[in-house]
């Protein structure tokens, strides 16, 4: 499978995306207009590893909810992302088994090394 889970407004998002060059093959699913499935957080965790993994402390509403002041379990965690998209971070690349998530620098070399290499 080759999919990208993202936020169209995002320019960081669309700064990835464009330096990527996704083939058509990729699945676009824009995680704002088109809410992540049960079903999909929980493939994405399984390739992943774990809720914790796919989770963003950076998001505005992680304070505006004192979440901060939490001890977040993985089930919050998944909880959290299904209900408000933005606690999830991203971009998710997922090329055949491998996922990758967020801007990391690094992240964003091995999407690339992946992609090429598919």
């Amino acid at each position: 499978m080759k999919k990208i889970y993202h936020l169209a407004t995002c320019k960081t998002c669309q700064k990835i995306i464009t330096e990527i060059k996704p083939d058509k093959n990729f699945i676009f699913q824009n995680i704002k207009e088109e809410k992540i499935t049960p079903e999909q957080l929980d493939e994405m965790k399984k390739l992943a590893g774990s809720y914790d993994a796919l989770f963003t402390k950076r998001s505005m509403k992680f304070r505006a909810w004192n979440l901060q002041d939490k001890n977040l379990t993985e089930n919050n965690k998944r909880d959290l992302i299904l209900k408000e998209y933005t606690f999830l971070k991203r971009p998710v690349f997922i090329v055949g088994q491998n996922i990758f998530t967020g801007n990391a620098k690094t992240t964003v070399e091995n999407i690339k090394k992946a992609v090429k290499s598919r």
